[in-house]
């Protein structure tokens, strides 16, 4: 095999305002973008690990190609893990970048089956 890429799509995780109240989880507009494996922030500015806890078992899937009418790839919205904050964290797709398999493992690409 020569080629090794696939490609994955950055991703933008914002705190949303969902209705009126006191939000708990940092501010509305605040937010990271997931590039490849690493997640970055604006300069000054934290995320709630308990937001991130919400949305991380997410973002693997939505990095990823999906099919147009798998649930995937439609919703966009997650709950703010306390029940009394008026927050969704939107995960908006914003690119996509090629990877390479031996740039990102150490286990080597077998062919397979087909």
């Amino acid at each position: 095999m020569t080629d090794d890429t696939f490609e994955l799509y950055d991703l933008r995780v914002e705190v949303v305002r969902s209705g009126p109240g006191k939000i708990y989880c940092g501010q509305e507009g605040d937010y990271f973008e997931l590039r490849g494996e690493m997640l970055h922030l604006p300069e000054g500015q934290g995320f709630s690990i308990y937001s991130l806890s919400a949305v991380l078992p997410l973002l693997a899937a939505k990095q990823r190609e999906t099919h147009p009418n798998d649930w995937m790839s439609t919703d966009a919205a997650c709950a703010c893990p306390d029940p009394n904050c008026p927050t969704r964290l939107r995960i908006t797709r914003i690119g996509k970048r090629t990877f390479s398999h031996a740039a990102t493992t150490a286990v080597p690409l077998t062919k397979t089956e087909e």
